[in-house]
C-alpha cells in the first residue's frame, strides 16, 4: 500500500516511463515517413480516431472500475478479519474458565488455554498471508522473461522483498507446538486446517465444561466467520478479474496508440510544416495517458500479488499480534510495521 499523499515524478516515471521510448520512436518514425516520403494515404481523419478513442476510454474505466472494487473487497475482508480477531481474543480470555467446572483449574493452566488458542489464532494470521502471496498464472511474476525480471525488480523495491526480515518462518514456530506444526503444514490448505484445530479444541473445552453450550457456540460462530473471511479472500485471489475485460483493453490501447499518430499527423499538417513535427509530442502525450490508465488497472486488479499496490496484509497482521499479546497481558511485544520506500505492506 502506498502510504504518501502523492506519486512523486520518479515513481511515475519508474511505473510508466519505459513506456515513453516506444512511444515517442513510433510517432517519430511515421511522421518522418509522412513527411519525407510523403505518405498522406496512411493518414485518417480526426473523427473516427476520436471515436475511437473514447470507446477505449470507457472500456479502460470499467476495467478500472472494476479493478479498484477488488481492492477496495480485500481491504474490507481484512477489516472484518481484524475486528474478529479482537472479538476472539476477547471471548475467549472471558469465556473459558471455572464458572463450570466441577474442579477448578489453575490460574497458570487457564492462562496456556487462553494463551494456546489465542496463538494459534495469530499463526492462522500468517498462514492466510503466506497462502494468498503464493503466484497465480495470471499475476505479473507469472509471465514471460522481460515481465517476470520487471515485476521482480519492483518487488525489491516496492513489493515483498522490501520485508525480507519478516518473511521468515518465525511465526508458526512461534505460536504452534512442535508437533502440531509438523502435521498442519503438511496438509494442501494449512489455514483451514488451523481453525479445524481451533474447533476442535472448542469442543474439548465444552467436554471439560470449562465453556457452556452458549460460549461454545459464540465461539464456534467467530471460527465460521474466519472461514468466510479466508473464502473471500481466497476468491479474489484464484479468480482474476475476467481475462476477456482484462486483457482487451491492453489489446484496444495498443490499437489505438498504433493510430493515433495517423491522426495527429494530418491535423497538426494544417499549421504548416512545423505543425508536423508539433504532433509527435502530443502523439507521445495521449498515448502515455492512455497507457497509464491501462497500467493502473492492471496493477490494482490483484490485491495479494506482493507488489506495492496490495492489500497491507503483514502490517495488519503485526497489529492483530501486537494487541492479542497485550490482552494475554505479555509485555514483550513485537515492532509495528513500518513503511519503507512509501510502501506499507
Amino acid at each position: 500500500m502506498y502510504i504518501k499523499k502523492n506519486f512523486s515524478l520518479s515513481a511515475i516515471l519508474k511505473f510508466t516511463g519505459n513506456h515513453l521510448m516506444w512511444l515517442s520512436l513510433w510517432s517519430i518514425a511515421f511522421t518522418v515517413a509522412y513527411r519525407f516520403l510523403h505518405l498522406d494515404w496512411l493518414t485518417i481523419p480526426w473523427l473516427p480516431l476520436s471515436l475511437i478513442g473514447t470507446a477505449v476510454a470507457f472500456y479502460i474505466g470499467f476495467k478500472n472500475n472494476s479493478a479498484y472494487d477488488r481492492t477496495w473487497e480485500a481491504r474490507k475482508i481484512w477489516g472484518g478479519i481484524v475486528n474478529a480477531s479482537r472479538s476472539w481474543g476477547t471471548n475467549i480470555k472471558a469465556y473459558v474458565g471455572n464458572q463450570f467446572r466441577k474442579k477448578p483449574l489453575s490460574e497458570t493452566e487457564l492462562k496456556q488455554y487462553h494463551q494456546k488458542l489465542i496463538y494459534r489464532h495469530i499463526a492462522w494470521l500468517y498462514t492466510l498471508r503466506s497462502q494468498l502471496l503464493i503466484p497465480t498464472s495470471w499475476e505479473h511474476i507469472s509471465q514471460g522473461k522481460l515481465m517476470r525480471k520487471h515485476t521482480e525488480k519492483n518487488r525489491k523495491q516496492f513489493g515483498i522483498d522490501l520485508y525480507n526480515d519478516e518473511l521468515t518462518e518465525r511465526e508458526l514456530k512461534e505460536f504452534l507446538p512442535s508437533d502440531e506444526l509438523e502435521y498442519l503444514i503438511h496438509r494442501k490448505n494449512t489455514a483451514t486446517h488451523i481453525i479445524d484445530k481451533q474447533s476442535q479444541d472448542l469442543a474439548m473445552l465444552r467436554s471439560e465444561d470449562s465453556i457452556d453450550d452458549f460460549r461454545h457456540m459464540e465461539l464456534q460462530k467467530l471460527l465460521n466467520e474466519f472461514y468466510t473471511y479466508q473464502g473471500k479472500c481466497e476468491r479474489i485471489k484464484k479468480f482474476p478479474l475476467p481475462r476477456q475485460y482484462g486483457s482487451t483493453s491492453f489489446v484496444l490501447v495498443i490499437l489505438f496508440i498504433f493510430l493515433l499518430p495517423m491522426g495527429m499527423v494530418s491535423e497538426f499538417a494544417k499549421l504548416g510544416d512545423l505543425g508536423v513535427w508539433l504532433s509527435i509530442p502530443f502523439t507521445v502525450v495521449v498515448g502515455w495517458v492512455y497507457i497509464m490508465m491501462e497500467l493502473v488497472g492492471d496493477y490494482s486488479e490483484n490485491p495479494f500479488e506482493g507488489l506495492g499496490n496490495d492489500i497491507p496484509m503483514l502490517s495488519l497482521c503485526r497489529t492483530i499480534e501486537i494487541d492479542l499479546k497485550e490482552m494475554l497481558g505479555e509485555t514483550d511485544l513485537p515492532a509495528t510495521i513500518a513503511p519503507k520506500n512509501g510502501i506499507l505492506l
